[in-house]
C-alpha cells in the first residue's frame, strides 16, 4: 500500500484512458469513452489535492466544459465529438494522471477512488471548484 501501483496496471489504465481520448477526438466516442476521460480527470483532481500534481483549477473545469459540451453536442446530433480546443488539456490531464499513477502510492489511489464513488453517489455538480472569474 505504500508502494506505487504495479507498473502493468499503470500501463493499462493509462491505455485506457488514452485510447478514449483518440476516440473522442476522432468523432468514434461514446457515453462510456467520456465517462472514462473524466474518470481519469477526476482522480487526477483528487491525486493532485494530496499533493501530486500542479495543474492548474482551469484545465480540469476546461476539461469539464469540454465533456459537457460534447454531450450536449451528442444530445442534439447524436455525435459524439471533443471539440478540438479541448484535446491539449486532455492531454496535459492524462499524462498527469499517468505520473500520478506511477508514483503514489497505492493507498493514495485508492483513496483519490474512494473520493471519486462519494462524489458520483452524491448531488454535487463537480468535486472541483468554480474557478473566480476576472476582474474587469
Amino acid at each position: 500500500m505504500l508502494l506505487p501501483m504495479a507498473d502493468a496496471s499503470v500501463r493499462e489504465q493509462s491505455l485506457s484512458s488514452h485510447l478514449a481520448l483518440v476516440a473522442c477526438r476522432d468523432g468514434h466516442g461514446n457515453r462510456h469513452l467520456f465517462n472514462e476521460m473524466m474518470r481519469a480527470v477526476y482522480l487526477a483532481w483528487f491525486l493532485q489535492q494530496d499533493g501530486y500534481g500542479q495543474e492548474p483549477v482551469s484545465s480540469f473545469k476546461t476539461a469539464e466544459y469540454a465533456v459537457e459540451a460534447a454531450l450536449e453536442l451528442a444530445h442534439m446530433s447524436h455525435e459524439w465529438l471533443l471539440a478540438e480546443d479541448a484535446v491539449p488539456v486532455f492531454e496535459r490531464l492524462l499524462a498527469l494522471h499517468d505520473s500520478q499513477l506511477a508514483i503514489a502510492p497505492l493507498h493514495k489511489v485508492i483513496h483519490a477512488e474512494q473520493r471519486l464513488r462519494q462524489f458520483l453517489a452524491g448531488t454535487a455538480s463537480s468535486p472541483i471548484p468554480d474557478v473566480a472569474s476576472p476582474r474587469e
